[in-house]
């Protein structure tokens, strides 16, 4: 596979993504399939590199330790490259708005006009896209990951702070 500027991106991946079961609690059966979806999403496609590595791909563990995000990184033979921990105080706000639009997107559906919908859908793609930025800039000059790679673990963070709220 050929990404940026002719480089081989086959080593540039995620390959697995684990969660800590001694971290990140088991959710109701609609917060687990969340997160697989979010997860299959994530390992299907992807661009993920390590800043002064070029030994991927790459397993992804993630685990919860006080309001933050770790994420080991591993080999495929196992061994640990680097624990990066990564604060969600500044994800709070946004996974918060971006629950809202989804609730209003859900309710939309049921009723609304298919402007509204779309209008709203718009939205929640906008409140999408800046907590990716917000991910790729927390993770800048550490781990390199492109917008959809971003969009797909700011997903996956919002599975997994979730709380199942009905739509």
């Amino acid at each position: 596979m050929q990404g940026r500027m002719g480089e081989d991106t086959n080593n540039r991946r995620l390959y697995s993504v684990v969660l800590d079961e001694n971290s990140i609690e088991r959710g109701t059966p609609d917060q687990e399939h969340e997160r697989q979806v979010a997860i299959y999403d994530l390992i299907e496609e992807n661009f993920f590199a390590l800043a002064n590595d070029d030994g991927g791909p790459y397993a992804l563990h993630l685990g919860l330790m006080s309001n933050r995000l770790v994420l080991d990184i591993r080999r495929e033979q196992g061994e640990t490259v680097i624990v990066h921990v990564l604060s969600l105080t500044p994800l709070r706000k946004i996974v918060k708005d971006y629950f809202l639009i989804c609730d209003s997107y859900y309710e939309a559906i049921r009723s609304a006009t298919a402007d509204r919908i779309e209008s709203i859908d718009m939205a929640r793609r906008g409140v999408h896209n800046e907590g990716s930025s917000i991910v790729q800039e927390r993770l800048e000059g550490k781990i390199e990951i492109d917008h959809q790679t971003a969009r797909r673990l700011f997903t996956l963070i919002a599975a997994l702070s979730w709380t199942g709220r009905e739509a």
